[in-house]
């Protein structure tokens, strides 16, 4: 059985930081790729970053700059650091997981994973 953990979420200053997590359990590590996908209120979800099965991140045009995802040596935790945060970043933060991955590949679709975490709120304030 696939978990996904998030935690880290809550409320910034416009131009502050966040980091959240995601602690990954019941996945094949050698195979699966993960990432973070965002959905703000009355908004259909969006891409954040995902990171191919080697652990390159592709990034939101949006987040370039300022947000960086890494996944840990084991690939059980993913991380999202998050900087100079913008009201605009204000949504639910969802990571996301998929087993068979090819390599070299970044899923960018919501619809190419097919474990999702519960999510955790960021809210950014001007």
């Amino acid at each position: 059985q696939v978990q996904l953990v998030e935690s880290g979420g809550g409320s910034a200053q416009s131009g502050g930081s966040l980091r959240l997590s995601c602690v990954a359990s019941g996945i094949s590590y050698s195979n699966g790729c993960m990432g973070w996908f965002r959905q703000a209120a009355g908004q259909e979800r969006e891409k954040v970053a995902v990171l191919t099965t080697e652990g390159t991140p592709s990034y939101a045009d949006s987040v370039k700059g300022r947000f960086t995802a890494s996944q840990d040596n084991t690939k059980n935790t993913l991380t999202l650091q998050m900087n100079n945060l913008k009201p605009e970043d204000t949504a639910m933060y969802y990571c996301v997981a998929r087993a068979g991955c090819r390599p070299f590949a970044a899923y960018v679709q919501s619809r190419s994973y097919e474990y999702w975490g519960q999510g955790t709120q960021v809210t950014v304030s001007s």
